[in-house]
């Protein structure tokens, strides 16, 4: 059922989002070579913590870290650990965060040190196909026009967007209906009307669309080892348009 939030209720969307964004920032402040996704996971842990909140993903269906770290051809769900990165990578860093019953989620795709300007248009793509899809989210549309807004801008550009993930719903749980593709026909589906909110979360990959699981049955890979990036923010359609919550 989907769920639409009360202007109370935004403002404490907006409160979570805020912490979610600082956590953000502080670990990418911290992306260097040689640091360990562990690192950065206790960074983003102290953040949260820090103000009041609580880490949305650990424990979550028995996740077992504060964030996901995923690195070059892992998708999303990249589980932190000793993993040191190098010169050259890519991290994608998807965070949530709880505060007073409410959730806030967001991810950004970070270059290591210098890296190639394939994965910097890379990441560049999908920060845009992000905001094509947030200016798709219009009262009175359907769903699935910010579905066709990312795949359009992700397609034009030469790379495609995974099918097999969606972005959702989300407020007092994490994850919440409806869910939103990254692909498809535009004009179908849920009518968008205010007091909805997404977490609109692109993810592009150079190669192929498609995925796999690795055996600790989190970390999601590229079927064929090329690079992905991932962008997300939660997004609250207000009448004048989309609000973007999860910004400091």
């Amino acid at each position: 059922m989907i769920t639409l939030k009360t202007e109370r209720e935004l403002k404490l969307m907006q409160e979570a989002g805020r912490i979610v964004a600082l956590a953000l920032d502080a670990v990418a402040k911290a992306i260097t070579p040689g640091i360990t996704t562990a690192e950065l996971d206790a960074i983003a842990e102290k953040t949260i913590v820090d103000c009041g909140a609580r880490p949305s993903f650990k424990g979550y269906n028995g996740f077992p870290a504060n964030i996901c770290t995923s690195v070059n051809e892992e998708v999303v769900h990249g589980i932190p650990g000793l993993k040191r990165l190098r010169d050259g990578d890519i991290i994608s860093v998807d965070i949530g965060a709880e505060i007073n019953g409410y959730h806030g989620d967001a991810a950004r795709t970070l270059p290591v040190g210098n890296v190639s300007p394939l994965a910097e248009r890379l990441i560049a793509t999908t920060e845009a196909a992000l905001a094509e899809g947030i200016a798709a989210f219009k009262s009175g549309g359907r769903l699935t026009d910010i579905s066709y807004a990312v795949q359009s801008y992700v397609e034009a550009a030469g790379f495609s967007v995974v099918r097999d993930l969606v972005g959702h719903g989300i407020g007092r749980k994490m994850h919440e209906a409806p869910q939103v593709p990254n692909f498809g026909r535009p004009g179908r589906g849920t009518r968008l009307t205010p007091g909805l909110v997404l977490a609109i979360e692109p993810m592009v990959n150079i190669g192929t669309y498609n995925i796999d699981f690795m055996p600790d049955q989190w970390t999601v890979v590229t079927a064929d080892g090329s690079l992905s990036a991932h962008a997300e923010h939660t997004v609250a359609l207000l009448e004048d348009g989309p609000l973007i919550l999860t910004k400091i």
